[in-house]
Formats: structure tokens, sequence, C-alpha cells
């Protein structure tokens, strides 16, 4: 946690004031954690940042405050308790790199929406879990239990999102200008087209892939490819004919993927409220979690009820 430590300390960030010592998980994403950074750059380098945190009970529980769902401020959508996420984009931090600096975006989000976004097999979030260990920069017990279950996330829904993604990637290289002078401008004026948008599709549509087929990522598998296309290697014909082949092929793979079809809603809600339950060491009047008893009882008659008796 170094690193928000130092961040709040030069006043660069600036969050909630629980944020910091709240957060259980931070990890560095973007080329670092796919193996596409380029390490020859001579202009301040950036680092994307991803994690979440648990706000403090009664903003997951806004009832415990004395607000009601649907009423007041929550039909304006943004009630006064609500936490979803904290994002902060471009902090320059001039003394980092041996003063070379460096610039951050950085998103932490509240553990229910990083569940929620995790369930829908949001692709940034999915790598966010997927990281190598050396990425990850801050995980304390409860990050690591969700880390460990990070499969649990999966299923076949994968497929469209990623393959959204890709494809939002693709009408970005055609259609979207990049601003004058930019880093962004200097890649299409040097290669014809926006390489970073390419590397992209390519990464979304092969992390799918591997996905559905093994069940597993590695975010670094592809990465030599990826740097040949940040390099320039690759024309924007190849990528788009890359994009149309892999898409089909994709819809192959689901049909022989191992992931399930549809999302484990119990298992990730019962894996939810037992990091809630970590971190705020009861959730006696929050939310109702049946004894052994009346779970048993529940079970018992689910059975006799499928069975006919």
């Amino acid at each position: 946690m170094n690193l928000l430590r130092h961040l709040l300390a030069h006043n660069l960030i600036h969050p909630p004031g629980w944020l910091e010592s709240n957060v259980h998980y931070l990890t560095i994403m973007g080329s670092m954690a796919y193996g596409v950074e380029d390490t020859t750059a001579t202009t301040i380098s950036d680092m994307d940042l991803y994690g979440f945190c648990i706000p403090p009970k009664e903003v997951v529980f806004p009832h415990l405050a004395g607000e009601v769902w649907g009423f007041g401020k929550y039909k304006e959508g943004m009630p006064r308790s609500h936490f979803g996420q904290y994002q902060e984009h471009h902090i320059h931090d001039v003394s980092a790199l041996g003063a070379k600096g460096r610039i951050y975006d950085l998103t932490v989000y509240s553990i229910v929406k990083f569940f929620q976004l995790s369930m829908e097999c949001n692709p940034n979030i999915i790598d966010s879990l997927f990281t190598p260990e050396v990425c990850v920069l801050h995980c304390t017990s409860l990050g690591h239990l969700v880390r460990e279950n990070r499969k649990l996330f999966l299923h076949q829904g994968v497929c469209d999102r990623f393959k959204g993604y890709a494809y939002a990637q693709v009408h970005k290289m055609q259609s979207k200008e990049p601003q004058p002078g930019s880093k962004r401008a200097k890649l299409r004026e040097k290669h014809g087209f926006d390489v970073k948008f390419a590397y992209h599709v390519v990464r979304l549509l092969g992390e799918a892939e591997q996905l559905l087929l093994e069940g597993d990522l590695d975010l670094q598998r592809n990465r030599e490819m990826l740097k040949s296309i940040r390099r320039g290697e690759w024309t924007q014909e190849q990528i788009f004919d890359y994009f149309e082949r892999k898409r089909l092929e994709l819809e192959t793979a689901r049909t022989k993927s191992v992931l399930p079809a549809l999302p484990q809603e119990a298992a990730i809600r019962n894996l939810l409220l037992h990091c809630l339950e970590m971190h705020y060491g009861s959730l006696q009047g929050a939310v109702h979690l049946p004894d052994r008893a009346e779970d048993l009882l529940r079970r018992i008659k689910d059975m006799i009820e499928n069975s006919g008796i």
C-alpha cells in the first residue's frame, strides 16, 4: 500500500478518507501486465492500476444508515452513501522512476461492483484478477481469497463480452481521431493506424479463446505477437482479417468450452458475503444468513419437492 500512501502524502490523489485503509487488492494493469511495455521509450511512462476496497458498512448496506432503496435520494441514482468506484486519471508523480516521472490512472472499485463486473465477465476486471504476481502491488488475506477463487467468475459469457470489447477496439481504429500532438496521434502518423488499438483487438480475442478452452488465463502468453503489432509489423488489413477469422473460431471454441454456460451466481454471492464478513467481523442486522439448521431444513424440503414424494 506504499504507493497509495505516497500519492496521498504528496496530495496527488483525493479519495474518500476511509479508502486507503480499506483497499484489499491493487494490481498493475495495461502494457506491463500484458508484457508489452516499451522499455526503450524516452517519454513519461504510464501505469494503469486496478483494485477493490470494502467501503464502510452503511455504504454497502445503506439501510443501516436509515436510507431506503428506491426512496428519496436513491431515485437520483447517486445517493449520499453510494460508492461504486474511486477513479482518478493522469496522476503525474514527478518523483517516480528517479525523478523521470510517471503518470498513473487509478481505479479502485467497491467489492460489490467488482464482483458484479467480474460475474458479468468484464474483460478489464477479469484481467485484473489474472495479472502476474509481480504486478500485484497490494493484496490482503481477503484479496488473496478472491484471487484464489478467480475462476469462479468465469462462464461462457466471456465469448460475447471479450468479442464485444474487441469489436469496440476495431471501431476505434476506424473512427476515433486522436488529439493532435498526443501519443496516439504520433502512432497513427508513424504506422498509418493506431497500433495500440490493434494489439488490444488481438489480445482480447486470444484471451477469450484461452478462457473458453482452458478455463484459465495467461495474460502474457502472446506477448511476442502483441509486441510485433505494437512495432507496426502487422498491417491494418491483417488486424481486420484476424478479427473476422478469430471471432468465428470463438463460436466453435464456445461449443467445446470447459466453462459453465451461465454465471455461478449463488457461489459468487456466498464468496462476497464471506469477504464482507471477514472485513466487518459480522453481518448481523445487515443481511439474512440462515443458520445451519434452517439451511438443512430448506435443503430437505427442496429434495422432497423435487423427488415428487
